[in-house]
């Protein structure tokens, strides 16, 4: 399972030109599910993302988390973080979870977030999405379950 978070000023997902998901300050979580993937993966990443220290306390150095800050995330579900592009001009998704695996383990993963504390907003699971973000800083991390 692999989470790109962008900290984010404020992010948007609309669906048809209608307004799905929205947050202030928090994460823009990228979430793909790889074939892999088991639950415990989910609550894994879940429990790292809503740790992980990269907003910025009274000093301005960042070591607070969503937590800590009350913050929160929107949560997209992105399979294409999954791309193989070492061959060829067009990448393969062989690596990504089937859509019936994938769609349970992130709304696993957004119920884990939420069990943490943290607010969740989300996207529409395999909708074509028109996501829209302010970057705040710009601070981009990937996370990936299988790397610990």
């Amino acid at each position: 399972m692999r989470a790109l978070l962008q900290r984010v000023r404020e992010a948007s997902v609309r669906v048809d030109g209608v307004l799905v998901g929205a947050i202030g300050q928090g994460f823009l979580v990228l979430l793909g599910v790889g074939h892999a993937d088991t639950d415990a993966d989910a609550a894994r990443l879940a429990d790292r993302v809503a740790g992980l220290r990269v907003f910025p306390d009274a000093a301005g150095k960042m070591n607070c988390s969503l937590l800590q800050t009350h913050r929160a995330a929107l949560v997209v579900s992105q399979f294409t973080l999954y791309a193989d592009t070492r061959q060829g001009r067009r990448p393969s998704f062989a690596q990504a979870a089937p859509p019936e695996q994938a769609n349970r383990l992130y709304l696993h993963f957004c119920a884990e977030l939420e069990t943490a504390g943290v607010k969740v907003e989300r996207g529409v699971f395999a909708a074509q999405m028109q996501v829209a973000l302010v970057n705040d800083g710009p601070v981009t991390v990937l996370l990936d379950s299988a790397r610990g």
